[in-house]
């Protein structure tokens, strides 16, 4: 087969089907925008806590649990 016979029959195929080819492409479109969408929701949120973390400065006091029973 050549590349126009499998092109024709590709687009009839598409015309004969336009519902199932219709909600293929709907299905395709969201699904690449809702990629998108997280993607750029999850950069945004990276930038935002990178940019707290770095106003606080590097004059902090890290406190950390320890044994609460000590003699004396």
């Amino acid at each position: 087969m050549n590349v126009q016979t499998i092109l024709f029959t590709a687009l009839s195929s598409l015309g004969s089907n336009k519902m199932r080819a219709g909600l293929t492409l709907l299905g395709v479109v969201i699904g690449v925008a809702a990629v998108i969408t997280l993607m750029s929701i999850g950069k945004g949120v990276q930038q935002s806590i990178t940019q707290r973390i770095e106003s606080l400065g590097t004059n902090l006091l890290f406190v950390r649990p320890g044994d609460a029973n000590q003699g004396g």
